[in-house]
């Protein structure tokens, strides 16, 4: 899996006449995963991680990741969003407190300056979705789901965290809550109100065996859960098809 992915990133960077890959780094074990392969496929000097907190959000798991693939300290960026953030929303009129349009400006503020500073140094925006984020809706469109190649989006969260054992990555990112980091608190999981380890094990035979919605079940686990994992996917359909055309 490792060779396959490396190998697929190397081609893309020579196919686009680019070396170098500018990605945002949260500290979870996606942004971490696809770090590592990026790294293993165009070396340390090639890799712009981007940290992007919004106020005084921790960094260290993010810092921990840089050291673990010995990324050199002059390629690290760290760029508050603050300020942007809150100019934007105080010029659309949105308020803190309403979370998701919030969340979204944050998103879309940190794809802006991934952009900004792949073209600064003529580089390629490497993504950090996963499979179940996509299937589940669980991005912000033009925000967090935009990139110009994407490592991991063929790999469910619990398939993203067996490779994270496989690199021996540290152990405080791969037990990590996985956040989008939008809001103090957040989890992922929280906010879609089950599991990955559920949602992977219902988007398996959902996605790729192609069950019946009537034939898909998990042993141990309640209907009703299973058919909020189904219902989210059918709501969040349109995320995979927009923009729509004639």
């Amino acid at each position: 899996m490792k060779k396959e992915i490396t190998q697929f990133l190397a081609q893309t960077f020579k196919n686009a006449s680019k070396q170098k890959a500018v990605i945002g780094v949260s500290g979870g074990i996606d942004s971490a995963v696809s770090l590592t392969l990026a790294t293993q496929a165009l070396g340390a000097d090639n890799i712009i991680p981007v940290m992007l907190p919004y106020s005084d959000q921790d960094l260290s798991d993010g810092k921990l990741i840089l050291d673990f693939n010995q990324i050199p300290q002059e390629n690290w960026q760290v760029i508050n969003i603050k300020s942007v953030v809150d100019a934007a929303a105080q010029t659309a009129g949105v308020e803190m407190s309403d979370k998701v349009r919030f969340g979204n400006l944050m998103a879309r503020t940190r794809m802006m300056m991934l952009y900004d500073l792949a073209k600064k140094n003529n580089a390629l925006v490497c993504g950090t979705e996963n499979k179940s984020e996509k299937y589940l809706g669980y991005f912000t469109r033009f925000g967090d789901e935009a990139s110009d190649l994407e490592p991991i989006a063929h790999l469910y969260k619990t398939q993203v965290r067996q490779l994270a054992e496989t690199f021996n990555l540290p152990a405080s990112v791969i037990a990590k809550s996985p956040s989008a980091d939008l809001w103090a608190g957040q989890t992922d999981e929280q906010e879609l109100g089950f599991s990955y380890e559920v949602a992977d094990q219902v988007l398996a035979q959902l996605i790729d065996e192609k069950k019946p919605v009537a034939a898909i079940g998990i042993e141990g686990v309640e209907p009703e859960l299973i058919q909020k994992v189904i219902q989210r996917v059918e709501q969040m359909k349109f995320k995979q098809q927009v923009p729509y055309s004639i």
